[in-house]
């Protein structure tokens, strides 16, 4: 149970060495060099071009980083129904919307971003909607506040994606989403690793 762990510890590693080695440019400058945290998204790093035009020499990275977290993540999708005493059909609803998401992230790394984000998100919100409906019936009230505070924050960048109303700030919320997000995983799957040990 601690892969899900791994997985996340190995994405942050490869997502850092990507950022060091992406050739440069943002949708705000396009010809400053580097990975800018204040204006450029996460999935430039998967572009086969930088937004400066170059070769994306940080792409390999990000795409094993992507990989290692996906990986870890579908662990804990597949086994977070044993968190509950119960079992029900709205954890198996959590635990195959959870898995269908990550499958669909993958496709990040081939291209076509907004189609999978619309896809992926329609899914996450199925899974993070029905996991924070049994983490409350079983009494996980800080596990259940985190990720109803996450899927808020989650549809505020996807309001944000779709209408383009502060665009320019998206790409720092978005890092502060995932910071978020993660924080939520790894408690999640401490928690079940404690329940199953």
């Amino acid at each position: 149970m601690l892969l899900p762990l791994w997985g996340m510890g190995v994405f942050i590693l490869f997502y850092i060495i990507a950022a060091l080695n992406y050739p440069g440019g943002s949708w705000l400058f396009r010809k400053k060099k580097g990975f800018s945290f204040w204006n450029n998204y996460l999935c430039d790093l998967l572009d086969v071009y930088a937004i400066s035009g170059e070769l994306n020499s940080a792409r390999s990275y990000a795409i094993i980083a992507l990989g290692f977290l996906c990986a870890g993540l579908f662990w804990l999708w597949f086994y977070l129904p044993r968190l509950f005493d119960n079992r029900s059909t709205n954890q198996s609803i959590m635990q195959i919307s959870g898995l269908l998401s990550l499958i669909t992230v993958v496709f990040l790394a081939f291209g076509d971003h907004d189609k999978v984000v619309r896809i992926a998100g329609f899914f996450a919100v199925i899974a993070f909607v029905t996991a924070s409906i049994e983490l409350f019936k079983a009494g996980h009230k800080n596990l259940f506040l985190l990720g109803v505070l996450g899927l808020l924050v989650f549809l505020f960048n996807y309001y944000i994606y779709e209408t383009r109303v502060f665009i320019a700030l998206l790409p720092v919320i978005q890092k502060g989403t995932f910071i978020l997000f993660i924080s939520w995983f790894v408690c999640l799957d401490v928690a079940l690793y404690r329940k199953l040990r």
